[in-house]
């Protein structure tokens, strides 16, 4: 199947009429008649106070987008940014943007040459159906007489005749001529209607934005979490584990039942508490937010089983979701490591370059780590990718098992 109506047309004429193209070309311009009736029944009205008439153009824009549909896969995005709130910043912010003056110039397209055209396709298209369908109007009985100079069709085999060395490459022609002017139309209506290169790096700087605004609301919300777990429920597992401490020494022997119940309470508390530093170490460790991103690595080394070399250059400290995610990949390359890898040594070095964190975390281990195996290294390259740097893995079969992130530090 060819890619565009074009490439469908410098086929075989066969084969360009049995694909999609023709009908999807003839449904654009059909539709457009609609369009177009609408479209002067809204403006005519407005004709009473022109200024107003730029206020049509989005609403052409956005029902054209959503019709280039049927000629092009490739959907266009809306080159309008987000509308401010307040009627009167909504006017002031479409009336000053050059996408609406573009709608306002392919709406007056619309209504009159395009108008003209797809009017006079269509009756076109008609003549020929007409030529084509003669012959069973003569057979149901129909009075039609066409004379075509000195020979008038009056039988079905005339009409026939007719439709054969008329209608049939009338109709092929119209095709081909309605497939051209759909695709003409609908190459103009992207042209004047799709974002600009501007109005394009605009829209990606606000979804960078958003996102930054995204990330940074979801560290404040688990520093939040981190925060009441510490200042909560930490300190009254803590003074539970106190008084459950207390009251297994004060008891007698004579109380053994009761002692040993106490006991086993206040291991339960001491392993709960445990846990619940673990876990609030996991949110977001106070080492991190404290020290900064070097120190919490050289805890994270000494923390774990295996020797790890930490050889990092940090001068300053970070933006606080770029430490995060760096802190976060090199605790799962570590963990990784140690359960999956059977690593008996680490290393880990980097440092900032001009706006760039780059780390990179190395093991001696079985190597074979694949992304799309584990949702665990998946997950590290969709936080990484959150704040828009790159997670490289490599990792042969029989090792070295190499983590590398690039991360920005803007």
């Amino acid at each position: 199947m060819a890619a565009s109506v074009w490439q469908a047309m410098a086929g075989h004429p066969v084969r360009f009429v049995r694909s999609r193209w023709p009908w999807r070309s003839l449904a654009y311009v059909v539709s457009s008649l609609p369009v177009i009736a609408i479209g002067w029944l809204a403006v005519l009205p407005l004709l009473l106070f022109p200024p107003l008439l730029l206020l049509a153009g989005p609403p052409i824009g956005a029902l054209e987008r959503h019709r280039l549909a049927l000629m092009d896969p490739v959907a266009i995005p809306d080159p309008h940014p987000p509308a401010p709130p307040g009627g009167w910043a909504w006017v002031r912010q479409r009336v000053t943007a050059a996408a609406t003056w573009r709608e306002l110039g392919y709406g007056a397209c619309l209504l009159s040459v395009l108008a003209l055209l797809d009017l006079a396709a269509v009756i076109v298209l008609l003549v020929c159906l007409l030529l084509l369908t003669l012959p069973l109007s003569l057979g149901l009985g129909a009075n039609i007489h066409i004379t075509l100079g000195t020979w008038t069709v009056e039988t079905v085999g005339q009409a026939c005749a007719v439709a054969a060395v008329a209608g049939v490459p009338a109709t092929v022609v119209t095709l081909y001529g309605i497939s051209v002017l759909g695709g003409a139309q609908a190459a103009f209506a992207r042209w004047l209607l799709a974002p600009t290169g501007i109005e394009t790096s605009r829209q990606v700087e606000e979804l960078a934005l958003s996102r930054s605004r995204l990330v940074n609301a979801f560290e404040a919300e688990r520093r939040r979490i981190e925060r009441d777990l510490h200042d909560g429920a930490q300190q009254h597992l803590v003074l539970l584990t106190m008084k459950l401490g207390l009251a297994e020494r004060q008891m007698t022997s004579a109380d053994a039942r009761a002692r040993h119940l106490v006991g086993e309470a206040h291991d339960q508390a001491r392993l709960a508490l445990i846990t619940l530093r673990d876990q609030i170490r996991g949110i977001h460790p106070q080492i991190l937010t404290d020290l900064g991103l070097t120190e919490a690595i050289r805890e994270l080394a000494e923390r774990c089983p295996i020797p790890v070399e930490v050889d990092l250059d940090l001068p300053g400290r970070l933006p606080p979701e770029i430490e995060s995610t760096a802190y976060f990949v090199v605790s799962e390359a570590l963990t990784n490591a140690v359960r999956h890898a059977a690593a008996t040594r680490i290393r880990i070095s980097g440092g900032r370059v001009e706006q760039r964190l780059t780390l990179a975390i190395v093991d001696d281990g079985t190597g074979g780590a694949e992304p799309s195996r584990g949702s665990g290294l998946r997950g590290l390259a969709d936080r990484v990718a959150v704040v828009a740097g790159t997670l490289e893995i490599t990792s042969p079969q029989g090792g070295p098992t190499t983590v590398r992130i690039d991360l920005p530090c803007r």
